[in-house]
Parts: structure tokens; sequence; C-alpha cells
């Protein structure tokens, strides 16, 4: 299999792994920390939370679907960088935690640069 169908297969299900499991189906501990943490209320929390496993679907159906366009590669790589951010302005203690969003977002951006490398190399780029 070519590197790029496995980035974007890795890519897509990640988005999609951490949109249903702790968002959907069980909203865990970590995701009511840092929406608490904001400030939100528990039930208004809780609609962020479904609201962005929501987003994170969809994100992921779209990456699965046009891994070919810079546009979605690049918004891929600045969420992730934002949403690691987002982890160190809020909740430091969370970088050492097993698991965390540096060991997950790293590497993930990592897989979007070899797509964008591989757009690069077509020659119609």
């Amino acid at each position: 299999m070519p590197s790029v169908q496995i980035a974007r297969y890795i890519i897509s299900f990640s988005w999609l792994y951490h949109g249903i499991f702790p968002k959907l189906v069980h909203i865990a501990p970590h995701e009511k920390l840092m929406t608490a943490s904001i400030g939100f209320s528990e039930s208004m929390s809780y609609l962020i939370t479904k609201s962005a496993g929501v987003g994170e679907v969809i994100f992921a159906m779209l990456l699965f679907v046009y891994y070919q366009s810079k546009v979605i590669i690049v918004l891929n790589i600045m969420a992730l960088i934002g949403l690691l951010l987002f982890v160190v302005a809020l909740q430091p203690q969370l970088l050492i935690e097993a698991f965390n969003p540096v060991t997950t977002n790293l590497p993930i951006i990592g897989l979007s640069l070899v797509l964008l490398n591989n757009l690069k190399a077509q020659p119609n780029n």
C-alpha cells in the first residue's frame, strides 16, 4: 500500500475515532476537564463536546474523500496545532499524561506533511 494511502487512512481514522468514542459514545473525563476549564456550565460543556464530536466525524469523512486537497490538509495541520495549543494554555498537565496531544497530534501532523509532499510531487501541481 502506498504511503499516501497509509497516511490518508491513519489521519482519517484518528479524527473519526476521537470524534466518536471520547465525545459521542462516552464523554471522556479529559474532554469534560477541557470545556470546564473555559468556564462553561455542565450542560453547555456537554453540548460543545457532542458538537465537537460531530464536527470531527464530518472532518474525518471530508479528509478521507478530499485527501488530495491542499486546503483540507492545511486545515488539518492548523486544527491539530490549535488543539495542542489549547491544551498547553488550559490544561498543560495533560501534556505529561499517557497518549497525550503531543504524542497524538505531532505524528498526525507528520503524516499530513506526507500528503502535502505527495501533492507537490504530482506533475500537475
